[in-house]
């Protein structure tokens, strides 16, 4: 697989939303691209004897994540796609799907080397959402993500961080890293004047 050091992540902008009080806020890469498709070469040889490398069948990168759960929790939810918003930051669930977390497409994909993002509500006006126990998980936690082909793949928590929006780390959570990597990001700590949580809650994981 080419380096993913390769791999860009554009300043940060502050994502102005509407709090988890009604959505999760995160501080989002303007650009984020995925790792391209990793390709092989072999050895073949020709009539006269001499080897030449030829280009293998580029590698297909695992399916898009369906479901993720969180056993220890009691959490199974669906996962719907997020993209960038027009001002470079990163899409959040509607308010009104707070049973439904997202997997940013312009992250890894669940299973490969990279970090993949998950982002879900804490609660939203119509109530507790998918990751309002999120503060509850403890290290060594299960998350488990299974994909459009119904294949599972396992993550362990290892660090878990409560982090001002404002100081949001941009690059550690959306950087390019050589592990199989996975972030769940919702809301946490003490409400501004507007209602909104002025924290987000970061749970670090890697493929077990």
């Amino acid at each position: 697989m080419p380096a993913l050091s390769a791999v860009l992540v554009a300043t940060a902008a502050l994502a102005v939303l509407t709090g988890c009080s009604s959505a999760a806020g995160t501080d989002a890469p303007r650009s984020a691209t995925p790792p391209p498709a990793a390709t092989t070469t072999a050895t073949t040889t020709t009539p006269a004897g001499a080897s030449r490398p030829v280009a293998a069948a580029a590698r297909p990168r695992p399916a898009a994540p369906t479901e993720v759960a969180i056993p220890s929790l009691g959490i199974s939810a669906p996962l719907m796609t997020l993209g960038l918003q027009a001002d470079g930051t990163v899409q959040v669930p509607p308010p009104d799907q707070r049973a439904t977390a997202g997997w940013y497409t312009g992250g890894a994909v669940p299973g490969e080397a990279g970090a993949a993002v998950i982002i879900g509500h804490n609660s939203t006006r119509y109530g507790k959402a998918v990751f309002y126990r999120l503060k509850d998980i403890a290290t060594g936690a299960d998350i488990t993500v299974t994909n459009a082909r119904g294949q599972a793949t396992h993550f362990t928590v290892t660090a878990v961080d409560s982090v001002s929006k404002k100081s949001f780390p941009t690059q550690k959570v959306y950087g390019p890293t050589s592990a199989h990597a996975l972030r769940l990001i919702t809301c946490d700590g003490a409400f501004d004047a507007a209602g909104h949580p002025v924290d987000n809650l970061i749970v670090y994981a890697t493929q077990t």
